[in-house]
C-alpha cells in the first residue's frame, strides 16, 4: 500500500480549519461546491466535479480536537477503500494540517494525478482560511487533461 502525504500551515484557528475540513459547507469552500451530506460521523458526504462522477465519503471519524477520517465508497475503483485522513495541530498562529490519503494498491498514475490535484487543493482551504476565498471546484487549479 501506498499513500499521499503532504502538510500546509493555515494562518488560522484550529476550530476554524476544522469546520472547513469536517463539515460539507466547508468542503464545498475549498474541494468542490457541489459537496452535499452531513457532518456526523456515519455519515456521508457526496463530492462532484461536473459532469464527473465524483466521489462518496463515508465519515469515520470527526474530533474537534484535530481529526477528521473519511473512507472512499464510491468513486475510480483505485479510489474505492482508500482513506483520507486529517490532522490538524495548532502551533502558535498557525494550524498545521497534516494530510494522508491512504492505502492505495500502487502508485499509478491516477494517484501521481491525485497528489498533484490534492496540493492544489490543500492551497485552495489555506486560501480559503487566510483570505475568505479558495478555489474550490470548478474554479480549480487544472492540472493536466481537463481536471
Amino acid at each position: 500500500m501506498v499513500d499521499i502525504l503532504h502538510q500546509v500551515g493555515v494562518v488560522a484557528a484550529l476550530d476554524d480549519v476544522y469546520r472547513a475540513v469536517a463539515t460539507p459547507e466547508g468542503v464545498a469552500g475549498w474541494w468542490s461546491v457541489d459537496t452535499t451530506g452531513k457532518s456526523e460521523v456515519g455519515g456521508r458526504l457526496a463530492v462532484r466535479f461536473g459532469d464527473d462522477p465524483g466521489f462518496d465519503l463515508d465519515i469515520l471519524e470527526l474530533d474537534p480536537a484535530g481529526r477528521v477520517r473519511w473512507r472512499v465508497i464510491d468513486g475510480p475503483a483505485e479510489w474505492v477503500g482508500t482513506e483520507i485522513n486529517w490532522r490538524l495541530e495548532q502551533r502558535g498562529e498557525f494550524t498545521v494540517v497534516q494530510f494522508r490519503h491512504g492505502g492505495w494498491r500502487e502508485p499509478t498514475e491516477l494517484m501521481h494525478q491525485c497528489s498533484t490535484k490534492w496540493a492544489t487543493f490543500l492551497l485552495s482551504l489555506k486560501a480559503l482560511m487566510e483570505t475568505g476565498h479558495g478555489r474550490p471546484a470548478p474554479d480549480d487549479v487544472q492540472i493536466s487533461d481537463g481536471h
